[in-house]
């Protein structure tokens, strides 16, 4: 072993760790730099994983080193390794000087280790820092990986690190689809009676970073009278929660077989569990991915449904389903117990009433029901009370958990989470899914015959109960505001005035004439999170931009009195992104396009006036804009 890289170690410091990390050869030469030690992995020795560390774990790793690790697998495996520990010293932000980790993935290609490989190979990525600046894992395209640490001259009481490593037959992520000819990456799912009904899809490499400049499409082709269901069990493209205008790797559904068809879903970002259910027969997945930095990428499942038997997931084929548009009554019942299970299906009706068991009389006591919604496409489950009147045990509500109560839950990463539950004689506000599934569960222990039970209206909406601007197909969720076509107006959050959906996103495009700008006003504002508005606070938020991209702009978020806008330009972009935690009622804007001489006045009025004067200044905006229409 040469002993340059490694002139601050010891002897026995040299032989701990080779006896630790089980090493199968020890090379040299053979590498970007001859000074560096390589140590190879070519097998688990019969385990599930095999372990790695760096030099002395867990005390601080030599000054001056330079050591490869090189992983290869059998030529139909790839490598994983997980890092249980990291502690790199981070001397810079980007890692490239001081100590660092360096990736090589790309095989027998790119990267440093079996003969053929030399200095110009290239690395996939560079790591320094904490356990937090590791990824969860780290995979190669191919059967081989390597690792290059390198420790500068700087003192250090860095740890290193510690893993496992473990080989994974690459045949496991195959996509099931049949693969279009002279294509990259594009396959076609049909239906047939002799295949499969479900399958699996991935993006280009997983579960190694996909490739850049790379576009896939997954053609979906089902038989009459079924639809696809799709989930996206994971989906790593680009850390962060900016807006997915603003990003260049993003996943696109669409509701039928060409792009012009309606979208469905825009994903970006890091999503786990979310789920499609098509309107019809085709269903066309676009992954676009054009941003300097690679993701892990995705990994979907499908299944053809066939119209009748789509909720066998919600019901497993025993609750009864109605859509007719007529109240669900429940079942008839006895003076002891009730059991009532609904399922209401956007394919047999868009709208409908439903009422607690014998409403407006008194619900019997010890009633239990459960009632499921399915929507599909680009639909959402609103429900709005129209009446509520649940037994209350006592005079102050603290908790609906003793009490009769009606709890709804959602689907969040592929799980049922509750919502929130209702108690009491406190009607409710309205309340939207975040997907096409939303379930209630109604439990009436006690009952009185004070208590009248509920009565809901239920609607399955496309529009996100936003009820201005035009709706733009090429969005799930986009409205456009002209000035052409209306010069004031009302914009609203999703849902609004009830809470808002969970892991949505809005958009709102102002358009004016060329000498015009818009002014918003927000009458009411409670959008959930902490300021500056960021991800670390999990913090949904509202962000305006006079341009389609924009990752500067400020965010806004909490619970703000008399918010003004003003765009810079004759365009503003507004954009509501909520995460899948808390709630807020969301906001209300009025808007107003002003000519550039309008606008001058308004905001000369607004710097002489005081902060209880804004009202008044709003109201000179709104006299401006009737004289100009005058």
């Amino acid at each position: 072993m040469q002993q340059r890289g490694f002139k601050n170690m010891k002897t026995s410091t040299a032989l701990i760790l080779l006896l630790h990390l089980s090493v199968h050869t020890v090379d040299e030469g053979h590498a970007i730099n001859p000074s560096c030690s390589c140590i190879r992995f070519t097998s688990t020795h019969g385990k599930e994983r095999g372990t790695f560390s760096s030099p002395d774990y867990p005390r601080p790793y030599p000054r001056s080193a330079c050591l490869l690790y090189t992983f290869l697998a059998e030529p139909h495996q790839i490598v994983e390794l997980v890092f249980t520990d990291f502690d790199i010293y981070k001397e810079h932000l980007d890692c490239t000087r001081g100590d660092y980790l360096k990736v090589y993935s790309e095989g027998g290609v790119h990267g440093p280790g079996p003969p053929g490989i030399n200095e110009y190979s290239s690395w996939s990525s560079i790591l320094c820092g904490n356990r937090a600046d590791a990824p969860p894992a780290l995979y190669s395209h191919g059967p081989v990986m390597v690792l290059e640490v390198k420790s500068g001259d700087k003192p250090s009481n860095a740890t290193g690190f510690i893993g496992t490593y473990r080989f994974i037959d690459r045949r496991n992520f195959e996509t099931d689809g049949v693969k279009v000819s002279d294509a990259q990456c594009d396959y076609v799912f049909a239906s047939q009676t002799d295949r499969p009904a479900h399958g699996r899809l991935y993006s280009p490499r997983y579960p190694s970073s996909y490739p850049t400049n790379v576009r896939c499409n997954y053609h979906f082709h089902a038989r009459k009278h079924e639809r696809i269901k799709l989930v996206f069990e994971e989906s790593y493209l680009q850390k962060g929660d900016e807006s997915c205008l603003n990003r260049a790797d993003i996943i696109k559904v669409f509701d039928g077989r060409i792009t012009t068809a309606p979208v469905i879903a825009i994903l970006c970002n890091e999503i786990v569990g979310y789920e499609i259910l098509s309107t019809g027969p085709d269903l066309l997945v676009q992954f676009t991915a054009n941003s300097e930095t690679s993701g892990q990428g995705f990994k979907a499942s499908y299944q053809f449904l066939m119209d009748d038997h789509s909720i066998a997931d919600l019901d497993g084929g025993k609750k009864s389903s109605t859509g007719d548009g007529s109240p669900a009554m429940g079942p008839a019942v006895s003076a002891a117990t009730s059991s009532c299970d609904q399922v209401f299906r956007s394919d047999k009706s868009r709208s409908g009433k439903l009422t607690s068991p014998q409403y407006p009389s008194p619900y019997p006591p010890k009633t239990q029901c459960h009632y499921d919604f399915l929507a599909r496409g680009r639909e959402r489950v609103r429900l709005v009370f129209d009446d509520f009147s649940l037994q209350r045990v006592t005079g102050s509500i603290i908790d609906c958990e003793s009490m009769d109560s009606l709890d709804v839950f959602l689907y969040v990463d592929g799980r049922l989470e509750k919502m929130g539950s209702y108690c009491g004689n406190d009607v409710p506000k309205p309340i939207m899914s975040n997907g096409p599934k939303l379930s209630i569960e109604f439990r009436g222990i006690y009952s009185s015959r004070y208590s009248r039970g509920f009565k809901i209206s239920y609607y399955f909406v496309e529009d996100y109960a936003i009820a201005t601007g035009k709706q733009l197909p090429e969005y799930p969720c986009a409205f456009v505001y002209n000035s052409t076509e209306r010069r004031k107006g009302v914009m609203t959050s999703p849902n609004h005035p009830g809470l808002y959906p969970r892991d949505t996103e809005c958009n709102y495009f102002f358009y004016g004439r060329k000498n015009e700008r818009v002014h918003l006003h927000f009458t009411h504002f409670d959008v959930e999170g902490v300021v500056p508005c960021e991800a670390v606070s999990a913090s949904d938020y509202v962000q305006f931009s006079s341009q389609m991209i924009d990752t500067r702009s400020r965010r806004y978020c909490g619970q703000l009195r008399e918010l003004q806008i003003a765009s810079e330009s004759n365009f503003l972009r507004v954009t509501f992104r909520s995460n899948d935690r808390l709630d807020g009622t969301g906001f209300r804007a009025e808007y107003i396009f002003l000519k550039d001489t309008e606008m001058q006045r308004a905001r000369t009025d607004a710097n002489d006036a005081s902060s209880h004067h804004l009202t008044r200044c709003w109201q000179f905006i709104s006299i401006l804009l009737v004289i100009a229409t005058l």
